[in-house]
């Protein structure tokens, strides 16, 4: 197999004078942190206290503060002013995106008992194809070629981790190996995901203005993709009741769909969307006949220090009235149970089994 993606990484804000941009200076003490590409999170617990993340885990920044309580006030209701939202004694926290994608989260005293605390996650819209996956670490040479035969398979998996864990950046470089002749359609709370593909449709949630209207949800977002022909339907991060709305679009012809979900291992993947089916109102087995009918594989990623690898691939099955992901292939041990079985799926498919799942060399 030849990895033959180009690499790309696209700028991580958009251009001055760009309608999505927000002036640096805007942030504050906050600009250089945020401006650095190194950086993906900064946190604020009060005027003199602000930690980054630049993927070693949380630093403190001792130069970085405000003058007060009432200066770093003053900051937050004005960013979430930027992104049209109210912070205030009414309404003491809020959740929302600046104009370049930065997520931000405030909330002042006195729920905020030392704050307010401030949140930003900054978006690093990157594209990075598998072979770079490779050399950062992220694949071995044999997970990489399994996961571009699930993807040339039309398979539905699931991309699962922790925060942090790389699970965007993993779907992005998978999605970017779909066949030019799809149109893929991916529906996010925030624009994360910029697959290196030339037909993809971009669809973003919308909170509530001011005045508590105009909100657009996850779930009405994945009903309006599947009226938008997608051969690909993709959901960024599942975290509610719009998986019942994606397991059953992946139920009805719209093979190869894909999707994130927060989960601690490849083993908790059924777990959780049962739990997030159970909010929208399905019973625990319902949700597992939708989960196994509609999705075939779990891509777990983990994290360590700044590595972010691929841990296990799983084939999602049904065993003794309940939903299993059994191993098919582990970092550590490379073959597991399943093994033979994805390769058999594959097959079935018409594409090419990986050696390493019981393929002809």
């Amino acid at each position: 197999m030849t990895l033959v993606l180009a690499d790309r990484i696209d700028a991580a804000t958009p251009p001055a004078g760009h309608p999505g941009a927000i002036d640096v200076a805007d942030l504050g003490p906050l600009a250089d942190l945020v401006a650095d590409p190194s950086v993906t999170d900064v946190l604020v617990n009060g005027p003199a206290e602000v930690w980054v993340d630049r993927g070693v885990g949380l630093q403190p920044v001792p130069d970085a503060r405000f003058a007060d309580a009432d200066d770093l006030r003053r900051f937050a209701v004005r960013l979430a002013a930027t992104c049209g939202r109210r912070l205030d004694e009414a309404s003491p926290w809020v959740d929302a995106q600046l104009p370049d994608g930065t997520r931000l989260h405030a909330v002042l005293p006195p729920i905020a008992v030392r704050g307010p605390y401030l949140s930003l996650r900054t978006l690093r819209r990157q594209s990075i194809g598998l072979a770079a996956l490779v050399k950062l670490g992220t694949l071995t040479a044999d997970s990489a070629r399994i996961v571009e035969a699930i993807v040339r398979a039309r398979l539905a998996y699931v991309v699962s981790g922790g925060t942090g864990s790389g699970k965007t950046t993993l779907l992005a470089a998978l999605l970017s190996l779909v066949s030019v002749t799809e149109r893929i359609v991916i529906v996010e709370e925030a624009p994360e995901l910029t697959p290196d593909h030339p037909h993809v449709v971009s669809l973003q949630c919308r909170q509530s203005n001011v005045e508590g209207a105009g909100a657009v949800s996850l779930r009405d977002l994945v009903r309006t993709a599947m009226r938008m022909r997608p051969d690909r339907l993709v959901v960024g991060e599942c975290r509610g009741a719009e998986v019942i709305d994606l397991l059953g679009a992946l139920n009805t012809g719209h093979d190869g769909g894909a999707c994130t979900v927060h989960a601690n291992t490849a083993a908790d993947v059924p777990v959780r969307f049962e739990a997030l089916g159970m909010l929208g109102g399905l019973s625990r087995s319902a949700v597992q006949a939708q989960v196994v009918a509609a999705l075939s594989v779990v891509l777990h990623l983990s994290r360590a220090g700044r590595l972010r690898y691929l841990d296990e691939i799983g084939l999602i099955v049904a065993e003794h009235d309940t939903v299993v992901v059994r191993s098919a292939w582990h970092h550590l041990h490379g073959p597991g149970p399943a093994a033979a079985d994805l390769g058999h799926l594959l097959a079935r498919r018409g594409v090419l089994v990986p050696t390493v799942l019981g393929g002809r060399r």
